[in-house]
């Protein structure tokens, strides 16, 4: 696995990834995407050779509407998925509102809220387009995901408060727990 098309051809393959973007689909939801570990795991699944998906904490879908950013919109859109495809955890989040969660300036996009995740091999997002094309968003390339490195993205080296938020993440994630190969870089504030 190299490229961002060996990316979207492993998604492709996965009946049970592209029902559940399917699912996502039909909400027509503005500038929607799945992402973060929904993208990561499988990827480091594949280049692991797991057989068996890792299970995953929850499925990250994120919109992006500033006319409407009540978070009980969100809880009805995961109401709504759920009653599409039971069983997953879903969480869904409006990016034109996560800024304020995220003590950042306004979000333009969802690829900008993408952009300001945690970690690069986070940073990841994938949907279909109005024709059914799988597309893949990431602000920060593949090549960390791909190499199995965790690193912050550049917004998470800013400032004492960020950094602390990056390296608690780490502790409590414990992914080269699970993927062994995985290499996570801890950062210091200066």
């Amino acid at each position: 696995m190299k490229t961002e098309e060996d990316i979207l051809e492993l998604i492709r393959e996965d009946h049970w990834m592209m029902n559940l973007l399917k699912a996502v689909q039909s909400l027509q939801l503005p500038d929607w995407w799945i992402c973060a570990g929904f993208v990561r795991s499988k990827i480091w699944d594949t280049l692991h050779t797991y057989q068996e998906r890792t299970p995953l904490p929850d499925i990250d879908v994120i919109y992006y509407n500033p006319s409407n950013i009540d978070e009980s919109e969100e809880k009805e859109l995961e109401r709504k998925l759920n009653q599409l495809v039971a069983g997953i955890p879903w969480s869904v989040k409006n990016q034109a509102r996560m800024h304020v969660l995220n003590d950042m300036p306004p979000y333009t996009s969802s690829t900008d809220g993408i952009s300001k995740f945690p970690e690069t091999v986070t940073a990841l997002g994938v949907k279909l387009d109005e024709k059914d094309n799988l597309v893949l968003t990431a602000p920060w390339g593949i090549e960390d995901v791909l190499n199995l490195k965790v690193r912050p993205t550049p917004y998470y080296l800013e400032g004492e408060e960020r950094v602390a938020i990056y390296n608690n993440r780490m502790s409590k994630k414990k992914w080269n727990s699970i993927w062994e190969k995985v290499e996570v870089c801890a950062i210091e504030y200066k």
